[in-house]
């Protein structure tokens, strides 16, 4: 809702600028997709080193259950 209400008024200032946003930033979303997927790579490598590292600890300080 904020970025349509900066287009908007960035089509009432200079509308050739902001009907050239409206056709460019399809190409700049494809262009920056892979950058995407790659940051959703390596958070979930992240996460996963994170997790091993803390498993030790989770399972001490999980209640001991017989």
């Amino acid at each position: 809702m904020f970025t349509f209400l900066l287009w908007c008024i960035l089509f009432v200032l200079c509308w050739p600028l902001a009907l050239l946003t409206l056709i460019a930033y399809p190409f700049i979303w494809l262009l920056l997709l892979p950058f995407r997927v790659l940051g959703f790579a390596v958070h979930g490598v992240l996460e996963i080193i994170y997790l091993a590292i803390t498993l030790p600890f989770r399972l001490l300080a999980a209640p001991f259950r017989l």
